[in-house]
């Protein structure tokens, strides 16, 4: 070990190697530089995720609202048109080798892949958090049975459970999101569990047991609502990827079938190589619909997480 110099000396350092002077606080001015930097970052990650929620919306609107706008429907078949460049007058974005009009397919695309990842994200949200609940709450056996499970579970990659269920269940849209639902627990389940374990040592959830409260209004009315940001911010991520892993599995052929319009399937159909090099638009559409919501919904996701963290508030 090195020598240190005597106390009060230049070239005093302490134990973690900093000197005095990087110990000593700032002075007003660089504190404000400081503050103003944290501030300008703030305000940065906070409107990508204001311009998260916007497209989001719009995304959603535009699904919602799909019989309306879309200017056919997304099944009619015009061999007439068929192939069609974009721009060409009454098909804004082309159109198949049908005739389909890609824009209509892609806006009706937008309802099964949003639909599909709320409900994913409801059910596996659902499933996820009553189970980390029960596990973290009544400990011993119980726990130790939801949690051996997760980890079994955990050491398969997800989209090789997927494949494997969808393979044997076959492919369509309401076996895609029971799948998806049930397979999709586990991270709820382990972040509630931890969540669980820490609030019910808190103050207030012991003096409500000590008055008396039983198990289900302890659970409900305290441990639950102080759980659930950390969720929150889950479900957001796990909703883009959601959309993703759709969108795969519809690529593979696995997922929702034609003639019903996804994200997925029109990229499934523009897989060959001439499609590819010749007729871009028919997968840089649903591509970039999907790159836009999914990118959309990770800002929100990162700006769920700034907000609901108290280390990351600018005072």
């Amino acid at each position: 070990m090195s020598a240190q110099s005597p106390a009060g000396a230049p070239g005093r350092v302490d134990v973690v190697g900093r000197s005095p002077a990087q110990l000593a606080p700032l002075d007003p001015l660089a504190e404000r530089v400081v503050h103003r930097r944290r501030r300008y970052a703030w305000a940065r990650r906070m409107k990508l995720a204001w311009a998260g929620v916007v497209i989001l919306t719009i995304v959603a609107l535009l699904a919602v609202a799909a019989p309306l706008i879309a200017p056919y429907e997304p099944a009619a078949v015009s061999l007439g048109d068929r192939l069609k460049p974009p721009g060409t007058p009454g098909h804004l974005l082309g159109t198949d080798p049908l005739g389909q009009d890609v824009l209509t397919r892609v806006i009706y695309g937008a309802r099964i892949s949003l639909f599909v990842g709320f409900v994913v994200v409801a059910i596996s949200g659902a499933l996820g958090i009553t189970l980390g609940l029960v596990a973290g709450f009544y400990g011993s056996l119980v726990d130790d049975v939801i949690m051996r499970i997760a980890e079994i579970q955990l050491a398969f990659p997800n989209i090789i459970l997927y494949v494997a269920v969808m393979a044997v269940l076959g492919p369509g849209l309401d076996k895609v999101i029971v799948v998806m639902g049930v397979v999709g627990w586990v991270t709820y389940s382990r972040i509630e569990r931890g969540m669980v374990l820490s609030t019910k040592e808190r103050e207030y959830v012991q003096a409500a047991r000590a008055l008396g409260a039983p198990n289900h209004r302890l659970i409900v009315r305290h441990i639950l609502p102080n759980t659930l940001g950390p969720i929150t911010v889950v479900a957001s991520f796990a909703l883009a990827t959601t959309i993703i892993t759709e969108a795969s599995l519809s690529f593979l052929g696995l997922g929702v079938q034609a003639p019903t319009a996804t994200w997925g399937n029109l990229l499934q159909e523009a897989q060959t190589l001439d499609t590819m090099l010749h007729m871009p638009w028919r997968w840089i559409a649903p591509g970039a619909a999907i790159a836009i919501t999914v990118l959309s919904i990770n800002f929100i996701g990162d700006g769920l997480r700034d907000a609901l963290d108290p280390r990351m508030q600018i005072k």
